[in-house]
């Protein structure tokens, strides 16, 4: 069964992939002028995720370390999949094409799709 994160939820994730194990201090200097939530709000935050299942605490001392326990790679499929099912009926052309017309998209990543695309076409 794949758990879905909340948006609070995947932003600390990302700031785990990113940063690799992580104290709740760390993971809260980190957010604390953007979302301007305190310390404890955090704390139990990552305190839910880990009874969830989506972290993983260790003891060091005196401070818990977390580790994300779901995959970069996995969770974002998983995401997509469902925003694809659900919001675009199964069409992916259909998740590109507002994907592209709403965000600016840099020569570099346009260059990927292309290569994407390329490979696609060859594999059938």
């Amino acid at each position: 069964m794949y758990i879905k994160p909340t948006d609070s939820e995947l932003e600390i994730l990302n700031y785990l992939w990113k940063n690799g194990p992580s104290t709740v201090r760390q993971v809260h200097v980190a957010f604390v002028e953007s979302k301007g939530v305190g310390y404890t709000t955090t704390l139990k935050l990552m305190q839910i995720m880990h009874d969830k299942g989506l972290l993983y605490r260790s003891e060091q001392g005196r401070s818990h370390i977390y580790v994300a326990l779901l995959g970069k790679e996995e969770t974002q499929q998983n995401l997509l999949g469902r925003l694809v099912e659900t919001a675009f009926q199964g069409s992916a052309a259909q998740v590109v094409m507002q994907a592209l017309g709403n965000h600016n998209t840099s020569k570099e990543e346009l260059d990927e799709i292309r290569e994407l695309l390329k490979s696609l076409e060859n594999k059938q």
